[in-house]
């Protein structure tokens, strides 16, 4: 099925699949209208795309797996009106909606947390079942940010008004929220707080359930990649992160993104090298 509102660009490194040979659908979602800090995720699939060019290789040593080998189809990155939200995230809705509909795994590229709302309410119509892990340094719970219900700092509250029932959503490595975030936490989600390892001891319990995994990039450590809107002191480092996803590889992943990446903010770059590593490494267990 082809998408709409596409525009031209580089493609990822590697994921060389034409769409209907493709398993999985890179799709770039560069919005970051809600960003209550340091805007500037919208630049970040561009970025990431523009860094596997030129310092990245296609191959895992972690999985040795390379990126060649899988049915990756790089679809672009939609074109997102900034200023009108709702339109922004019926876009994302479409594109995620004709990934499922079309038996695709898609892997977005954000933008802010929001990206994840439409992606995952178009997931529960294909998987009505479906359970989310939610890897961030930030509980993203809060009923309304700025008197607006719809933002990065509400997405895993409005979440959880649409995966109901007992609690399908895990976070995992958070390590700031307000008390009332942590409370309704405690209450209406599956909470690993700091580090994976308590995670990686229950994982067995999601084998056989369609699975949709969230990354913000905040997760790690500040040190690892500062160039994040709302950077967070402690976090994982990716050592940690590999043995995650080696935890998470045998579970039914329908599909994910990785968001939060404001590449502007970090003038030397590592930023974006790492977050395009922490992307192929995601890839590798799809």
């Amino acid at each position: 099925m082809m998408f709409d509102h596409f525009l031209p660009g580089t493609r990822y490194e590697g994921c060389i699949a034409g769409y209907d040979e493709a398993e999985i659908v890179l799709i770039g979602a560069g919005y970051d209208g809600t960003a209550s800090y340091r805007p500037g995720a919208r630049f970040a699939p561009a970025a990431i795309r523009s860094e596997t060019l030129l310092a990245q290789e296609n191959y895992s040593p972690y999985f040795r797996k390379d990126l060649t080998e899988k049915a990756i189809h790089d679809a672009g990155d939609l074109e997102l009106p900034i200023g009108n939200k709702e339109a922004a995230l019926q876009r994302i809705h479409r594109a995620a909606a004709a990934s499922f509909d079309d038996g695709k795994t898609p892997c977005f590229i954000g933008g802010e947390h929001l990206i994840t709302l439409p992606v995952v309410q178009a997931a529960v119509t294909y998987y009505p079942e479906l359970q989310l892990i939610q890897l961030d340094a930030h509980l993203d719970l809060m009923d309304e940010l700025f008197g607006d219900r719809l933002s990065h700092g509400t997405v895993m509250r409005r979440i959880t008004e649409v995966v109901k029932g007992p609690p399908r959503l895990w976070q995992v490595g958070i390590r700031s929220g307000s008390r009332e975030e942590f409370e309704f936490a405690e209450a209406h989600t599956r909470l690993f707080p700091f580090l994976t390892r308590e995670f990686i001891q229950q994982v067995e319990h999601l084998k056989g359930i369609p699975v949709y995994l969230s990354i913000d990039v905040d997760v790690f450590d500040p040190s690892l990649v500062p160039g994040t809107g709302t950077p967070e002191a402690g976090g994982i480092f990716f050592p940690e992160y590999i043995e995650f996803l080696r935890a998470i590889q045998s579970l039914h992943i329908i599909g994910c993104d990785m968001v939060e990446l404001a590449p502007r903010i970090d003038p030397t770059g590592v930023s974006t090298v790492v977050a395009a590593k922490i992307l192929r490494e995601l890839l590798m267990i799809l």
